[in-house]
């Protein structure tokens, strides 16, 4: 155990000083960086890059035999045949990034067995350090965190700049454009439930989802269904990030229009 916390706690001085990095990088937001699309609607930027590769360097030599998976490098499927992967987003919010909004923040998972074993946020805009470890709990700045306890899924607070009208029954607040950090706000029980219905990737959510799980929080994709990763396609189809308590509710009212999703495709 001792060799265990003193690499994990490396691992969490090399994601703090990329995120040093990309905020200094920030600063003055979109004045400071080169952007462009990497496809319509999905914006990238230098500091994206450069901090992939700052990772990459650093989190490689603390363990040389894992696996890479990051939104920033072509994938290949050397990864499957590891048994430790580091599934890494560089900036998961990009967009808040480049308009000098602080909801952004880098996200490391350290994967094992297709179990998150590790997971760090760091979002130095927000002065927050994010870490969780399996069966060993959840902490922000060292704080440890207990999640969201709702049982009543009408009031449920949902990160969002507005709410469709069949969730009116629901309460809007503050939305960071990191996925990461909004499932992060459910483990700090600042938000009762994060939902998506639609494609995601593995690097938006492994670390949040250790991070919010440890908390307490119930992690699942958009169908109710477990969570596993470094898949030979690293996707899931949705994310269900929520209090226990009303888990089921959310899986009722999600899954309907999850199923007209998939089944129009």
């Amino acid at each position: 155990m001792p060799e265990r916390d003193d690499h994990d706690r490396a691992v969490i001085a090399a994601v703090a000083d990329a995120a040093d990095r990309a905020l200094t990088l920030w600063a003055g937001g979109r004045t400071q960086v080169r952007q462009w699309e990497k496809e319509p609607g999905h914006p990238v930027c230098e500091a994206d890059m450069e901090i992939d590769a700052m990772l990459r360097t650093s989190l490689s030599a603390l363990d040389p035999q894992a696996g890479w998976l990051s939104e920033e490098t072509a994938d290949t499927v050397h990864r499957l045949d590891r048994s430790r992967v580091w599934v890494v987003d560089p900036i998961d919010g990009t967009r808040d990034y480049l308009r000098g909004r602080p909801g952004w923040a880098v996200s490391v998972a350290l994967i094992e067995d297709g179990e998150v074993r590790l997971g760090i946020l760091a979002a130095p805009a927000r002065n927050e350090l994010w870490v969780a470890r399996a069966g060993r709990g959840a902490v922000r700045n060292g704080v440890s965190l207990v999640a969201s306890r709702r049982g009543v899924f009408a009031g449920a607070r949902v990160p969002a700049d507005q709410l469709p009208h069949a969730d009116r029954d629901l309460v809007a607040v503050e939305k960071p454009n990191s996925i990461a950090l909004r499932m992060a706000m459910v483990a700090a029980d600042e938000a009762d439930l994060v939902a998506t219905v639609r494609w995601g990737n593995e690097w938006d959510i492994a670390a949040a989802a250790l991070i919010a799980q440890e908390a307490g929080a119930s992690i699942t994709d958009a169908l109710g269904r477990s969570l596993s990763f470094n898949r030979p396609k690293p996707t899931a189809f949705g994310v269900l990030c929520c209090a226990p308590g009303i888990h089921s509710a959310a899986v009722e009212r999600l899954a309907p229009r999850a199923r007209d999703i998939l089944g129009a495709h």
